[in-house]
């Protein structure tokens, strides 16, 4: 039986997510071996002078992740070939970044609830007819749309129609699907195969696509406006003070939609006040325009009560675009668009002519997982362990670098470190990404002139690893150069 060395920081919290990380680094290193049994969940509890829940919470996320094998009667012990498979599916030292490797609002994919998430997709099969698995409605399998749109309007105080949401490949797709109705492009209204009509699209230039003016937030995250250029949009840029979007800003560009994270603004994590809301809804209805809510980090909240959503405030005029990039993972390429019936109706025929909607069995999964009360249950445990790590780095921030002031920490999976006058933000990102803390300068994503900052991600740091890493940051940002 192993004998375990595990270093707990009993004072930062998420005492069962340090148990647990504690131990994957174990298996990766090789220190623990396939094969090799574990104390039983009772005397490690005791050894650590913890309660027997928080080792069992940490064991059966690792049994989850598949790096821990337990059977009644044969205890816990190492996976067999875990360590080798674990490597295998990616854990090994790249030979190049990955693509999406420096985001700081990627989530700690190791709290994917695997262990619910195999028994919605085994539930499913069990009961799931053949002609279930066949290509699907494309907007989305009316089980999942009627399970989102209770879950919206319990969750988001949203005002939602299952027949008036469509399931979408992410945000980003969702959010492009829907620049692309308001501007107005045409869809090809059938499939025409014939051979003049080929060759007709062959030789004669397609026409520009139609275009409208959108107006995003200032600063702004860069990774969509790529999409939404090519979608359709001329963008324009609205300032974003304390209370969220300048609304009078916004009326001076002449823009028809707007594009917004009211919940969590990203990057500077203002919530939009309520006198802005109303502000908002009055110049849609005024300006005949349309909001596109981004409903970004609304789950992942902390210090705050919940706020509803824009959408639900003026369903005619708000569109509602969400996913489960942050609370399940990036990689299920599941989202929704919550929209007014014309423009649900253009996304949902886009989705067909385009790639015909998203994988069924998922979808499936994810109403099961809904239904059955599993999702409520992680996102509660998400908020607990996410709001431990938020803490960590906070109190380690404020100890070995006081001179940054925190901003935007009350919900989501980042923070915003403004930097006394004159550091510089591209150096100090990478400083901090040499330390291990995944931060981005904000300057790229601001149009207006404001103080270096930096968008650190907490999600990915464990909080018994927190000080450790702020303090080598500290060390490196003060070192001469």
């Amino acid at each position: 039986m192993a004998d375990l060395h595990l270093t707990i920081d009993r004072a930062a919290g998420g005492i069962a997510a340090q148990i647990a990380c504690e131990l994957r680094e174990a298996v990766r290193q090789g220190r623990l071996t396939a094969g090799e049994r574990l104390p039983a969940s009772r005397e490690l509890a005791r050894d650590l002078g913890l309660s027997r829940g928080v080792v069992v919470e940490a064991y059966e996320q690792l049994v989850a992740e598949g790096f821990l094998l337990s059977r009644v009667g044969a205890g816990t012990s190492v996976a067999p070939a875990a360590g080798r498979a674990q490597r295998e599916l990616g854990t090994s030292p790249p030979t190049c970044e990955p693509y999406y490797g420096r985001r700081s609002t990627t989530p700690e994919l190791g709290l994917f609830p695997r262990e619910k998430w195999l028994a919605s997709i085994r539930r499913v099969l069990a009961a799931l007819p053949a002609d279930a698995l066949d290509y699907g409605d494309p907007g989305g399998v009316p089980e999942l749309r009627e399970e989102l749109a209770a879950y919206l309007g319990r969750v988001r105080a949203a005002d939602v129609r299952p027949e008036n949401l469509v399931i979408v490949g992410g945000v980003a797709q969702g959010l492009s699907l829907t620049v692309r109705a308001l501007a107005g492009q045409p869809l090809q209204g059938g499939a025409r195969k014939d051979l003049d009509w080929f060759a007709d699209r062959v030789t004669r230039p397609e026409p520009p696509p139609a275009r409208i003016r959108l107006a995003v937030e200032d600063p702004v995250s860069l990774r969509q406006l790529p999409l939404l250029r090519t979608a359709g949009a001329d963008l324009v840029t609205v300032p974003v003070d304390e209370e969220g979007v300048d609304v009078r800003a916004l009326a001076a560009t002449g823009a028809r939609a707007v594009l917004l994270t009211p919940a969590h603004q990203y990057p500077t994590g203002v919530v939009l006040s309520p006198r802005r809301r109303a502000e908002l809804i009055e110049w849609a209805v005024a300006a005949g325009a349309t909001i596109l809510e981004d409903d970004y980090d609304a789950e992942l909240r902390f210090d705050r009560d919940p706020v509803g959503c824009l959408q639900g405030l003026d369903p005619g005029r708000v569109v509602l675009a969400g996913s489960v990039s942050k609370s399940l993972a990036p990689g299920l390429r599941l989202g929704w668009v919550v929209a007014p019936p014309p423009i649900a109706e253009w996304i949902q025929r886009a989705r067909g002519e385009l790639d015909l909607g998203s994988p069924v069995l998922e979808q499936y999964a994810l109403a099961d997982l809904i239904r059955g009360g599993g999702y409520d249950r992680h996102l509660r445990r998400l908020r607990r362990e996410y709001r431990a790590r938020r803490d960590a780095l906070v109190r380690a921030l404020a100890e070995h670098l006081p001179e940054v002031t925190v901003r935007g920490v009350s919900a989501g999976l980042h923070l915003l470190a403004e930097l006394p006058g004159g550091w510089d933000e591209p150096s100090a990102a990478e400083a901090a990404w040499r330390c291990g803390l995944v931060a981005e300068p904000v300057g790229p994503m601001r149009r207006a002139p404001g103080p270096p900052a930096l968008v650190m991600g907490f999600a990915r740091l464990p909080v018994h690893r927190a000080a450790g890493t702020v303090l080598a940051l500290a060390r490196e940002l003060r070192e001469p150069r």
